[in-house]
């Protein structure tokens, strides 16, 4: 499994040699890894492994013509060599697609839910799970048409698949800084490891006008890598930096707090008791106040269930 490499022509050509060489034993030593953690033996109820459900479910998307592409712990593995235990699989897919997944899925006898409707739907048989991600839960990141012409070629369980382009995984898990929960380390590992075939510009252009987003994971990885800076191109940080010496003062105004695109919990008290605009309600994210009440009761209950499981 070559993947990443083998995905793109141009970044083939870069990695010839000793370089590819080393990369593609990587790879193919990664998904064996991935294979053995995941296809343990079927117990004595029957239960089919989780190996074999992921396996299932990404034929029944196939078979019923939905594209997807696989994101999450697999791809970071991937690209960047770290491995984390993780129960969820995550399969990307445009918004247009999502009830199709979910009938095909409802058809092969899964349970289906659309958990948030602004970005996540669930599928599930016995206890293992699939999640549908079409946004990301801030209501940015939208899975668009250009997430699958930029998607690199993947085997993984014997099917042929695609995986998300490094560059839509970075925009996608830089605005996770939840209390629980920062994918800054993810970013910074998938930048060690593929910097220098990132496509830069297209990666600020994902960020629009969230560049400060981008800037601060930047930053962070020259603090985290002091070796590795060079990896980020200088124009990128230069372009990046003269922005924000160039950026207007904001008016008092124009009393907006964009804290809630990072965390869903922890600038409530910014919207419900300091008088600052809920940023969520912009018309460029895809969430509308019954999405936000929907996403926000969710936090009690989830802190709930990771007490239960000792997290």
């Amino acid at each position: 499994m070559d993947a990443f490499w083998r995905g793109s022509s141009s970044a083939t050509t870069r990695m010839r040699g000793r370089g590819a060489s080393c990369m593609h034993a990587l790879a193919v030593s990664i998904v064996l890894r991935w294979m053995m953690t995941a296809k343990r033996m079927v117990d004595m109820t029957g239960r089919e492994s989780p190996s074999d459900f992921h396996c299932r479910s990404m034929m029944m998307l196939q078979e019923a013509n939905v594209p997807f592409l696989i994101g999450g712990a697999y791809v970071v593995e991937v690209y960047a060599g770290v491995t984390r235990r993780s129960k969820d699989f995550d399969l990307y897919i445009r918004p247009h697609h999502v009830d199709a997944a979910i009938d095909a899925l409802a058809r092969a006898g899964y349970t289906t839910q659309k958990t948030f409707p602004h970005w996540l739907a669930k599928a599930g048989h016995g206890r293992d799970y699939i999640d549908l991600i079409f946004r990301a839960g801030n209501g940015l990141c939208e899975v668009d048409d250009s997430w699958f012409e930029r998607a690199h070629d993947d085997e993984l369980l014997g099917l042929h698949v695609k995986l998300c382009a490094p560059e839509e995984m970075i925009w996608m898990k830089a605005y996770i800084m939840e209390r629980e929960r920062f994918d800054g380390a993810d970013i910074a590992h998938i930048l060690q490891s593929c910097a220098e075939r990132i496509d830069w510009p297209h990666l600020v252009h994902r960020f629009g006008p969230d560049w400060r987003v981008l800037l601060s994971h930047l930053v962070l990885f020259g603090y985290i890598y002091p070796s590795e800076r060079h990896k980020v191109p200088a124009a990128v940080i230069d372009d990046l930096i003269g922005r924000l010496r160039k950026e207007p003062q904001a008016t008092e105004s124009d009393r907006v707090c964009r804290g809630t695109l990072l965390s869903r919990k922890q600038y409530l008290l910014d919207i419900e008791e300091r008088g600052f605009r809920d940023a969520r309600l912009e018309q460029r994210v895809q969430m509308d106040s019954r999405d936000i009440r929907h996403w926000t009761r969710a936090i009690a209950k989830e802190e709930k269930a990771r007490r239960a499981e000792g997290l």
